[in-house]
């Protein structure tokens, strides 16, 4: 191993190329500042890569294929569809590099440096970064570390070539027959969802009493119910506990609901969270705070203990979605440029890509209630939506909750086609302290599905058009 004989001085060095970190360096260069990227993998993070965006590549393809097949109601017959899996992963990939591709260009447009390797903190003002054989050193006037984080691995379920992590199943190159998923969180949903689709016998084993825990109860059970036709077996109260590989497969012993049950699958798929990339950097030896978890404390402008090194994204608190962390990029950019920018959001959506899909934001009734909050609600449903029957896909609603007397817009919920862009126009409302009048009198284009929104918003009101009081 050499180490450099030089160091490079940077204004801003961002560690980690994700969603975080390429937004914070963007807007850090864009503010004046010398900026330089460390990344040991490719830019655009897991999400770009081997999460989000191939994910919801697979989701859509998975899709159309199914849709491609039940289309006789609306008088379309279509014969011998059939799925080139080898073709949807080069699609796939196709969508990724594009997007990676991007990245790269804007970086370059900036003037940003990317250095590739793995970065270790040696002072509040210099990092070494490894790459391959070669270690140079890098010195910084202010640092954000932006590295993201992993799928947590289960003692009992090593990751091999019978467990899958999300990685490994967005790049199977062929379609297995079977699969156990654990964990029925959102990870675990759609991807479950993918395989059944395209013809995989798939079972989860979720350990709370319903598939996506943390959501109202209503809204998982329209997915539920999707996905038991798609033969698709839910075990809730299901503790995995071993396997054992056979030679075609893996058999899965699982308590459920205090009964032992042996499952037999060519694959098993492990999603039950993600771990906080912060075990490697070095930074306890330098004096970061973090907690017991290893997220990094900071503060509301993302500042760490050490006043000239922010933090970001999966690692510190909150919701581990790739809209946060570049909301917090941009943020801690401004920060380090001498803007009053600190975290001050009111809500962050939620989204899930499942079928239906189903999105969050704000407050539900539950969390009304244990705050005291005295609250209205209006919940409209997509069977009453001309442009929703229109694209056969009354399934669902849209449900907004309101302050009592005021009315202020405090959250909602939905599950049904296109939610994740229909949530977007109720948390701008939360954020800019919309009333439901407001909403109710903003006029929305006719037939869209957004009229639900609106229609919601009557209903909370008293005075709702399409259903009866």
């Amino acid at each position: 191993m050499v180490v450099g004989e030089f160091t490079t001085e940077v204004d801003v060095l961002v560690i980690g190329a994700g969603p975080g970190g390429y937004v914070a360096a963007i807007r850090a260069a864009q503010l004046g500042k010398t900026v330089a990227v460390v990344e040991k993998a490719d830019l655009g993070g897991v999400c770009l890569n081997v999460g989000c965006i191939p994910s919801k590549a697979m989701i859509h393809a998975a899709h159309t294929y199914e849709h491609a097949q039940h289309t006789e109601s609306m008088g379309i017959t279509m014969e011998n569809v059939k799925v080139d899996f080898a073709k949807v992963q080069e699609w796939k990939s196709g969508v990724v590099k594009q997007l990676t591709g991007g990245v790269g260009s804007l970086f370059k447009g900036h003037k940003i440096q990317v250095i590739p390797g793995e970065a270790l903190f040696v002072s509040e003002n210099e990092v070494r970064v490894f790459h391959g054989y070669d270690v140079n050193r890098y010195r910084f006037e202010h640092c954000i570390i932006a590295t993201g984080s992993r799928p947590i691995e289960l003692p009992a379920f090593p990751f091999g070539k019978r467990v899958l992590s999300s990685t490994e199943a967005l790049s199977l190159t062929e379609l297995p027959k079977s699969m156990v998923v654990i964990g029925g969180g959102y990870i675990g949903i759609e991807l479950g969802t993918v395989f059944a689709k395209f013809g995989t016998k798939v079972t989860i084993l979720e350990g709370a009493d319903q598939i996506l825990p943390g959501f109202e109860p209503d809204m998982p059970r329209l997915v539920e119910r999707k996905l038991k036709k798609l033969d698709v077996t839910i075990h809730t109260k299901a503790l995995a506990q071993g396997m054992e590989e056979t030679e075609n497969g893996v058999i899965v012993t699982a308590e459920v609901k205090g009964e032992q049950k042996q499952i037999e699958a060519e694959y098993i798929l492990v999603t039950v969270g993600r771990r906080p990339n912060t075990d490697e950097l070095g930074v306890r030896d330098i004096g970061m705070n973090l907690t017991d978890r290893g997220l990094i404390v900071v503060d509301k402008q993302g500042r760490t203990n050490i006043p000239n090194v922010y933090a970001i994204g999966d690692i510190v608190a909150g919701p581990a979605l790739a809209h946060k962390a570049s909301y917090e990029g941009k943020v801690a950019a401004e920060a380090i440029a001498g803007h009053p920018s600190e975290v001050d959001y009111k809500a962050i959506p939620a989204v899930v890509f499942c079928d239906p899909e189903i999105a969050s934001v704000g407050i539900n009734e539950k969390e009304a209630k244990e705050k005291g909050i005295d609250y209205i609600v209006g919940r409209f449903p997509f069977a009453a939506n001309g442009r929703a029957l229109s694209m056969n896909a009354g399934e669902g609603y849209v449900k907004l909750i309101g302050e009592k007397g005021t009315n202020l817009v405090l959250g909602a919920q939905i599950v049904g086609a296109e939610a994740s862009n229909i949530i977007a126009e109720i948390g701008l409302a939360i954020e800019m302290g919309a009333t439901l009048e407001d909403i109710e009198l903003t006029i929305h284009a006719h037939p869209t599905l957004g009229e639900v929104t609106m229609e919601a918003a009557e209903l909370a009101l008293g005075h709702p058009i399409h259903v009866m009081k």
